[in-house]
């Protein structure tokens, strides 16, 4: 099934050149139409496939799906939208950033597709680098796992300047734990948006991503 067209990505081409509210609602039948509700269509795709995995996530796309309009109260930049659509798919969706799950973000660009975790209180950060220091075996076969690379890399995430003095051992072994966030990312272009196997595509990468995010799903617990 092809969720998106051509219109979706000249919907974002224009509204780069014309981040206004004049432009956009002269053509929010456009929005409407050719982004809106084909996104929302396919999160909730997602989220129904990604449960048939994971009984845990049961957030509709409402729950899933970021607006496109920017809150600028408190901002210098004043440009009302964002050039993209989001949705967080995790236990918790938008609202939840602790929880390992995935992240898209659409454009006429293409696709950004992120896993792991973004933001963990000081708790869960503590317990995860305990988890990782008592099991960098098992947390090894994750990350250098041949698929994961291929399609991920590495982890990703800020770090902690000063770490605790109980990591400082293994940070010389594994300066990962150093990390603020464990999250990963792949970028893929506006060919793969119009394809008719996006949800496999994305499926893929779920899959590929779900054993980090069972690791660390147990580590900040």
């Amino acid at each position: 099934m092809q969720f998106f067209s051509n219109k979706f990505i000249g919907f974002f081409s224009e509204l780069e050149l014309n981040n206004n509210r004049e432009w956009f609602n002269s053509n929010k039948d456009l929005f409407t139409n050719f982004v809106k509700v084909p996104f929302e269509v396919f999160i909730e795709t997602v989220i129904n496939k990604i449960r048939e995995d994971d009984d845990r996530i049961l957030i509709t796309p409402k729950e899933a799906i970021f607006r496109i309009y920017k809150d600028v109260r408190f901002s210098k930049d004043k440009i009302p939208y964002k050039t993209n659509v989001s949705a967080v798919i995790s236990e918790g969706g938008r609202k939840d950033f602790s929880s390992p799950g995935i992240y898209l973000e659409l454009s006429n660009k293409g696709i950004d597709f992120y896993s792991g975790v973004h933001f963990l209180e000081r708790t869960q950060l503590q317990n995860l680098r305990e988890f990782i220091s008592d099991n960098l075996d098992e947390f090894y076969v994750v990350i250098n796992n041949k698929k994961f690379k291929r399609n991920f890399g590495e982890i990703l995430g800020n770090k902690n300047k000063r770490i605790p003095p109980e990591f400082k051992e293994i940070y010389e072994v594994e300066p990962l734990i150093a990390n603020k966030q464990f999250y990963i990312q792949k970028k893929m272009s506006a060919e793969k948006l119009l394809s008719k196997n996006l949800i496999k595509i994305i499926m893929d990468l779920y899959h590929v991503a779900k054993p980090l995010n069972d690791f660390l799903k147990i580590g900040i617990q």
